[in-house]
Protein backbone atom coordinates (compact mmCIF):
# COMPACT_ATOMS: atom_id res chain seq x y z
CA UNK A 1 0.00 0.00 0.00
CA UNK A 2 3.26 2.50 0.58
CA UNK A 3 3.86 2.08 -3.46
CA UNK A 4 -0.10 3.64 -3.69
CA UNK A 5 0.07 5.86 -1.56
CA UNK A 6 3.75 7.10 -3.16
CA UNK A 7 1.36 7.09 -6.61
CA UNK A 8 -1.00 9.13 -5.12
CA UNK A 9 1.32 11.80 -3.69
CA UNK A 10 3.29 11.91 -6.99
CA UNK A 11 0.18 12.33 -8.80
CA UNK A 12 -0.93 15.41 -6.73
CA UNK A 13 2.50 16.78 -6.87
CA UNK A 14 3.70 16.40 -10.03
CA UNK A 15 1.10 15.97 -12.70
CA UNK A 16 -1.37 18.51 -10.67
CA UNK A 17 0.82 20.70 -8.50
CA UNK A 18 -2.00 20.25 -5.90
CA UNK A 19 0.44 21.61 -2.85
CA UNK A 20 -1.17 24.03 -0.22
CA UNK A 21 -4.40 25.52 -1.10
CA UNK A 22 -4.46 24.19 -4.59
CA UNK A 23 -6.96 21.59 -4.69
CA UNK A 24 -8.39 18.27 -6.56
CA UNK A 25 -11.36 16.14 -6.59
CA UNK A 26 -11.34 13.16 -4.78
CA UNK A 27 -13.15 11.00 -7.04
CA UNK A 28 -10.55 11.66 -9.47
CA UNK A 29 -8.56 8.91 -7.72
CA UNK A 30 -11.15 6.14 -7.95
CA UNK A 31 -8.57 3.78 -9.51
CA UNK A 32 -6.23 3.67 -6.33
CA UNK A 33 -7.70 0.10 -4.59
CA UNK A 34 -7.32 1.51 -1.08
CA UNK A 35 -8.28 5.09 -1.39
CA UNK A 36 -10.17 5.37 1.71
CA UNK A 37 -7.39 3.87 4.10
CA UNK A 38 -4.71 5.93 2.42
CA UNK A 39 -6.43 9.10 2.69
CA UNK A 40 -6.90 8.37 6.26
CA UNK A 41 -3.51 7.52 6.87
CA UNK A 42 -2.04 10.35 4.91
CA UNK A 43 -4.43 12.93 6.32
CA UNK A 44 -3.39 11.62 10.11
CA UNK A 45 0.36 12.12 9.25
CA UNK A 46 -0.61 15.30 8.54
CA UNK A 47 0.86 14.90 4.85
CA UNK A 48 -2.82 15.92 2.90
CA UNK A 49 -5.36 18.68 3.39
CA UNK A 50 -8.63 18.26 3.00
CA UNK A 51 -10.94 20.51 2.36
CA UNK A 52 -14.80 19.64 1.94
CA UNK A 53 -16.88 21.81 -0.41
CA UNK A 54 -20.48 21.73 -0.81
CA UNK A 55 -20.66 19.71 -4.31
CA UNK A 56 -16.84 17.86 -3.38
CA UNK A 57 -14.14 17.01 -1.34
CA UNK A 58 -10.64 18.54 -2.13
CA UNK A 59 -7.50 17.05 -1.41
CA UNK A 60 -3.88 18.99 -1.44
CA UNK A 61 -0.46 18.00 -0.03
CA UNK A 62 0.46 19.89 2.88
CA UNK A 63 3.26 22.33 2.40
CA UNK A 64 5.01 22.08 5.43
CA UNK A 65 5.81 18.45 4.81
CA UNK A 66 6.92 18.94 1.13
CA UNK A 67 10.61 17.62 2.14
CA UNK A 68 9.58 14.58 3.66
CA UNK A 69 6.60 14.10 0.92
CA UNK A 70 8.93 14.04 -1.91
CA UNK A 71 11.47 11.57 -0.08
CA UNK A 72 8.93 9.15 0.08
CA UNK A 73 7.49 9.42 -3.16
CA UNK A 74 11.30 8.76 -4.60
CA UNK A 75 11.71 6.12 -1.86
CA UNK A 76 8.89 4.02 -3.75
CA UNK A 77 9.04 5.59 -6.83
CA UNK A 78 12.86 5.69 -7.79
CA UNK A 79 12.22 5.95 -11.51
CA UNK A 80 11.06 9.48 -10.91
CA UNK A 81 13.84 10.87 -9.03
CA UNK A 82 14.40 14.54 -9.33
CA UNK A 83 11.17 14.92 -10.81
CA UNK A 84 9.16 17.14 -7.84
CA UNK A 85 10.73 20.57 -7.22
Amino acid sequence: MEKEKAQLMFKLAFSKKNWGARYDRLEHFKRFQNLDKIIKELNKMGWLLIKNKPNYTGISLNTQFKKEIIEFIEAYMPEVRGWIK
